[in-house]
């Protein structure tokens, strides 16, 4: 879109807010495809910023990743969630890159992490490489890509990190490549009334706000009327050319009359700090509506380092008689930018939607512990569990707790304990803590049982019950069947499955000795693959045992015959 001349001048005068000089011809891609993002570098994502990109590799697994420039392996993990497989190296001029979600490492790296979880009988491993037993070259291949952990389709996790303070920047900023001359989209404008006594369109409650595209690319609001202190946010996202994900923005920019109130990008963060994304987005709106608006103000209980400037923490205060044009500027990594302005007039009008102030005997005090007998369970909020204050919604049940709902966050883990004496020790080993989803279905919280008392830590608010499990986990062959011949076989599957509170172990043997099945939660797959052992028996016996999170024990034997 094309600017006005002012506005421009405030962009550039603005964007430099003295970045580092970061390295731009000092690493290769990590991939031999073109770059097409599926993810952006800050990214809002539950309770976290994205610390990486997420390059796509054309829908498919098992392309060469390679090393971005000369180093040593200081880590590998394997999980079954998270980043899956996952390898981080060390660089001479004193960065990390990190590569995830892969399929398998490289032979050596392969050999080196398979040794070790054949030795401690574990899929999920981490291991710290002693500096320089493990190096690599730069543009040499360390790992192919794939789809492990909780990623949702194959693509490359890829990050660069400091060394030093460990904090993730963001990779373009390195002269990586990636094809964008597309601009950012506004989806929706909201303003909210920040003060005891402000009002916005009549209302004291927060209220969407319309916006139409003008001849130069631009966006135009509708007048807002308001007074007292007021605060706007924005929902929006970028693409990159070549791909339809809707991305998120690099840099935030707001403008009153001028003046910049509000300025923060995504450079960097810290680990530390990533949870109180919370307090960047209109949490309660994502409760309700699964969209993340991101405010231009500062709400309480903000820490982030991201902002560059903030005037009145990015609050406006509106007087009546007055009037004020506020611009807010999206902009992505390649300086593709979209800006909305704002027209204001300062005038009180008759309110026509009051905020109902909902008070309960609950009230938090979030810098204070707070602690709750709810009969079935008691609850212990820790201080800080909260970002602010409020009156908190709980409800007694004979073995069911509701606390609040989901449209508050908790920055810190809160208990639950419920009183499980009433049930019988058979009963008890069958029950656990679960929290209920929208359809009243429970779903397993990690339950840790002393005696007649069970305990859960979790920062989710919502309803929680004891369920009960009885029923064992099921196996079944997945591409082979019994006594069949698998001489051509490069791996043998199996399909494992726990209908209420999850698989929580498992383990396989071949001819009474212990083997490495890889297990996929995402496709509930395990799987085994041939190259591990070599087999010196025609004849092979198979043992899969499967525990859920309760103890229920699931055993599968199977015959099949290989030369």
């Amino acid at each position: 879109m094309r600017l006005p001349i002012l506005t421009l001048l405030l962009f550039f005068s603005i964007h430099g807010k003295g970045q580092e000089n970061y390295p731009k011809d000092a690493f290769r891609p990590p991939l031999d495809i073109p770059l097409i993002l599926a993810g952006s570098f800050g990214e809002l994502r539950s309770n976290h910023f994205h610390s990486g990109i997420d390059i796509k590799t054309q829908q498919r697994q098992g392309l060469p990743v390679y090393a971005i420039g000369d180093g040593t392996v200081t880590r590998i993990k394997i999980s079954l969630w998270g980043y899956g497989k996952a390898m981080y190296i060390a660089h001479p001029n004193g960065y990390t890159s990190v590569y995830a979600h892969l399929q398998k490492f490289a032979p050596e790296i392969e050999a080196y992490i398979k040794k070790i979880q054949y030795k401690k009988r574990a899929y999920e491993v981490e291991v710290f490489p002693d500096f320089g037993e493990l190096k690599v070259e730069k543009g040499k291949v360390i790992a192919y890509s794939g789809n492990s952990g909780g990623s949702s389709g194959p693509h490359l996790h890829f990050e660069i990190r400091s060394s030093i303070s460990e904090k993730p920047t963001n990779p373009l900023l390195y002269g990586l490549e990636v094809r964008d001359a597309t601009n950012p989209t506004f989806l929706g404008l909201y303003g909210y009334p920040l003060s005891k006594n402000a009002q916005l369109n009549q209302s004291n409650e927060k209220v969407q706000i319309n916006f139409s595209r003008q001849q130069d690319g631009s966006f135009l609001a509708d007048t807002v009327y308001a007074a007292g202190t007021i605060g706007f946010g924005f929902n929006g996202f970028d693409r990159q050319d070549l791909a339809a994900n809707k991305n998120g923005v690099y840099r935030v920019q707001q403008l009153v009359n001028g003046k910049i109130y509000s300025d923060y990008d995504f450079e960097t963060f810290s680990f530390i700090e990533t949870r109180y994304i919370n307090t960047l987005i209109d949490y309660a709106h994502f409760g309700a509506y699964q969209q993340r608006v991101q405010q231009c103000f500062r709400a309480p209980g903000n820490r982030l380092s991201i902002y560059n400037q903030l005037h009145n923490d990015g609050k406006i205060v509106v007087r009546e008689g007055l009037s004020y044009t506020v611009e807010i500027l999206i902009t992505d990594f390649e300086g593709n930018a979209s800006r909305v302005r704002i027209p204001i007039v300062g005038k009180r009008q008759e309110l026509k939607i009051v905020k109902k102030d909902v008070k309960t005997d609950h009230y938090i005090i979030a810098k204070k512990p707070n602690n709750y007998d709810l009969g079935a369970a008691k609850v212990y909020f820790p201080s800080n569990t909260f970002y602010e204050d409020f009156y908190m919604d709980l409800k007694k049940g004979k073995d069911t707790v509701t606390i609040h709902n989901n449209k508050v966050p908790a920055h810190r883990n809160f208990t639950i304990t419920f009183d499980t004496s009433k049930y019988s020790d058979k009963e008890r080993q069958q029950l656990f803590i679960a929290r209920l989803d929208k359809r009243r279905r429970p779903n397993y919280a990690s339950t840790y049982k002393r005696g007649t008392t069970f305990t859960t830590r979790t920062r989710n608010l919502g309803t929680y019950t004891l369920a009960k499990d009885t029923v064992a986990p099921k196996i079944r062959t997945k591409n082979f069947r019994e006594k069949q011949w698998l001489t051509n076989y490069r791996y043998l599957s199996l399909h494992i499955s726990d209908d209420l509170s999850g698989v929580d172990t498992y383990s396989a043997t071949l001819n009474g000795e212990w083997i490495l099945m890889e297990y996929e939660p995402k496709t509930r797959t395990l799987t085994y693959n041939f190259d591990d052992i070599i087999l010196d028996k025609k004849q092979c016996e198979l043992k899969v045992v499967v525990t859920d999170n309760v103890g229920n024990k699931a055993t599968f034997s199977t015959t099949f015959y290989r030369k």
